[in-house]
C-alpha cells in the first residue's frame, strides 16, 4: 500500500463558522500558492498528513508563502538598480 499524504486547511469565517480544505491531489507547493494567491485567507492552520501522523506545518508553510519568489537573474538585476542609484546620489552630492 502506498503512503498516503496530504494537507488540511483551516480556514476560520468568523461567526459564520470553520471550513477545512482537505484535497489529496495538492502538494505543498500547491498549498503555498494557494496561500499567496489569496485564496486560503483566515487560516486556524495547516496540518500535513503522512500515512497515520498528523504535523503542524502553519508556521513553515506561511512563512515559504511570505518569502518572494525571486530567481538569482533577478536578484543581480535588483542588485545592480540599486548599486547604480546609490552611485547616482553619490554624484549629486560632490
Amino acid at each position: 500500500m502506498a503512503d498516503m499524504q496530504y494537507f488540511v486547511v483551516m480556514i476560520d469565517y468568523g461567526r459564520r463558522g470553520r471550513e477545512a480544505i482537505v484535497d489529496p491531489e495538492i502538494t505543498r507547493r500547491e498549498v503555498i500558492a494557494r496561500v499567496v494567491s489569496g485564496e486560503y485567507r483566515n487560516i486556524s492552520f495547516i496540518h500535513e498528513i503522512s500515512d497515520s501522523a498528523v504535523e503542524d506545518v502553519t508556521a513553515d508553510i506561511l512563512a515559504d508563502a511570505a518569502l518572494p519568489n525571486i530567481d538569482a537573474a533577478e536578484a543581480d538585476l535588483q542588485a545592480s538598480a540599486f548599486d547604480h542609484l546609490r552611485d547616482l546620489r553619490k554624484h549629486e552630492q560632490a
